[in-house]
């Protein structure tokens, strides 16, 4: 598919390869994709979440985020807390430990990804760097349209 002066192919191509890479390098913290994708949403969101907003984000059954949550707060790297607007649901936020954990897995990618990214060419890299932005954008765009 070309968009104006995009390949969208080559670059969902492109983004798909590098992301199996990416999420697949070696860290001191082994934990699950989603565990760690529930992590990264929490500590990124600006409040606490529901679980309900939790299933959405993360694209899995209610039982299946219930059961993770338990697990995560039982090993301190999130709280529930009542949600004050209504009874029924819960909020979950991320504790100092589970930020802890999101900080420890990024140190861990930057050490493998630092000497690779010295094996690029300058202008590689000069690309990668003028790029930046918009793909900043385009992630900015997404979580918007959710």
């Amino acid at each position: 598919m070309q968009t104006s002066d995009l390949d969208a192919d080559a670059f969902a191509d492109a983004i798909e390869s590098f992301n199996r890479f990416y999420i697949r390098l070696p860290t001191l913290e082994a934990l699950s994709f989603t565990t760690l994708s529930v992590l990264d949403t929490l500590a990124t969101s600006p409040r606490p979440l529901r679980l309900t907003d939790l299933t959405r984000s993360e694209q899995v059954t209610q039982p299946a985020i219930t059961q993770l949550i338990t697990r995560l707060e039982r090993d301190g790297l999130v709280e529930r807390a009542p949600d004050p607007t209504d009874g029924r649901a819960v909020l979950v936020r991320i504790t100092e430990a589970g930020r802890r954990v999101g900080r420890s897995r990024r140190e861990d990618r930057l050490r493998h990804l630092g000497p690779l990214i010295d094996r690029l060419t300058a202008e590689q890299r000069r690309a990668l760097t003028r790029a930046l932005p918009a793909l900043n954008r385009l992630a900015e765009l997404g979580r918007e349209s959710r």
